[in-house]
């Protein structure tokens, strides 16, 4: 199939017909938006392109027109445009905009509702779905000023897909802001218009979280005590990485968390490996801002409160080294008490051997948490390490009890409820 040629009748049915408008704005991964347009009419999308000012100066018009066959909008003030009000007719004839690179400068002005081009004219006029493919370098993605507008836009009801981890064209520099490729970006929109009125909800086109981000925490975390010791729990991370798998299902861009497991990454998920709780915190907030946030990971409480540098040998006493611990952070806690990192679900785990209600009671509340996954991990229960699990979820409404089940149930039963629930919002 040519770039510019039809659709083949047998691909890509949640896109076939539709219309979607292309909003390039002015990042150097802008060149990918060439190959986006090919990926979307390969589906059988009908792509209109609008591009800033500063999305000119990496590509041309005269390109991304010859790919879309279709014309290029640039320019607010138009006079063959908008004979008609041309901006509006664009921001409401369509099926879904998508803007690829969404750069940091475009987002800032569409939480502010600035519009002073053609694309924020558009954006800020339309009543169909948005999807942002976000491309910045990674200190911009995560400056606490892109994270508000990034929470504002997610407020309004806006998707995003990426950004992705990686090198960064112009710098070098490694780190989370790469825009997602093109096939990714495709899937997330393809995933987003079937979930449409005229979409049969029970098919396998429905992704019920389409467009949402969900970070996951999952596994034990190793503590050192010196160079080849350290404290640890018995967690195998199996219910953490079938609750990844399941909401990568399930249409999510999934970030995954991961101390030190021997089971295997889920596929489609980003999988950041730890080791300490402290890595796994600071890697929890790089992955903010997100819809969901998942902390399934059985952190460790305590820590050696110094690392000695070298294997401490036994001194031929018989007397055990004194071992002085700390307290680690608590990943739950802080994000539930951040006042821009807090996702709008954060989900905790209670794993205990006693009092499992009232325990989980507890830390819904100290933890500023909206549900809670209590699971009695008594050894004769086989639950830390095995493939079953018996679950009860705490909210402030209630309890509710679910039925002994395999791992990958609960988990798909998890991103389910998750799914209603964002569809309620």
């Amino acid at each position: 199939m040519s770039d510019t040629g039809p659709p083949s009748p047998d691909e890509g049915p949640a896109l076939r017909d539709k219309r979607v408008v292309l909003i390039i704005s002015g990042g150097i991964a802008a060149y990918k938006s060439l190959d986006l347009i090919r990926r979307l009419r390969e589906r059988g999308a009908h792509v209109i392109p609008i591009m800033t000012r500063g999305a000119q100066q990496f590509i041309t018009p005269l390109a991304v027109g010859a790919l879309a066959a279709d014309k290029v909008y640039t320019d607010l003030f138009d006079r063959e445009a908008e004979h008609d009000v041309g901006h509006i007719r664009l921001a409401r004839d369509n099926d879904l905009i998508l803007i690829a690179p969404a750069t940091a400068d475009l987002m800032a002005k569409m939480a502010h509702g600035i519009a002073d081009d053609l694309a924020t004219a558009v954006l800020l006029a339309t009543d169909t779905p948005v999807l942002l493919a976000p491309a910045m370098n990674p200190k911009m993605w995560s400056h606490p000023a892109t994270k508000r507008n990034v929470e504002t836009l997610r407020g309004d009801g806006l998707f995003f897909v990426g950004p992705d981890q990686g090198e960064m064209a112009e710098s070098g520099e490694a780190g989370v802001g790469r825009m997602a490729e093109p096939l990714t970006i495709a899937d997330a929109a393809e995933a987003l218009l079937s979930q449409s009125p005229e979409a049969e909800r029970g098919s396998a086109q429905h992704k019920p979280l389409a467009g949402r981000h969900v970070v996951i925490t999952s596994g034990p975390t190793h503590e050192p005590i010196d160079p080849v010791r350290y404290i640890a729990n018995r967690s195998s991370g199996k219910q953490g990485h079938a609750i990844a798998a399941a909401a990568a299902k399930a249409g999510a861009r999934v970030t995954l968390i991961s101390g030190p497991v021997t089971v295997a990454e889920p596929e489609d998920v980003t999988t950041i490996h730890v080791e300490s709780a402290r890595d796994m915190l600071q890697a929890v907030k790089d992955a903010l801002p997100a819809d969901v946030a998942i902390m399934a990971a059985a952190v460790a409480d305590w820590r050696a409160a110094a690392d000695t540098g070298h294997k401490i040998k036994k001194d031929g006493s018989g007397a055990p080294p004194a071992l002085d611990l700390v307290e680690n952070p608590d990943i739950l806690a802080t994000i539930g008490h951040h006042d821009t990192l807090r996702p709008l679900l954060l989900i905790g785990f209670a794993a205990e051997t006693q009092n499992l209600v009232d325990n989980a009671r507890s830390k819904l509340a100290r933890k500023r948490a909206d549900w809670i996954v209590a699971n009695d991990v008594g050894p004769d229960t086989g639950v830390m390490g095995g493939d079953a699990n018996t679950v009860r979820i705490v909210t402030a409404d209630g309890i509710e009890d679910w039925p002994r089940m395999d791992k990958t149930e609960v988990a798909t039963r998890l991103i389910t409820k998750i799914g209603d629930f964002l569809s309620s919002r």
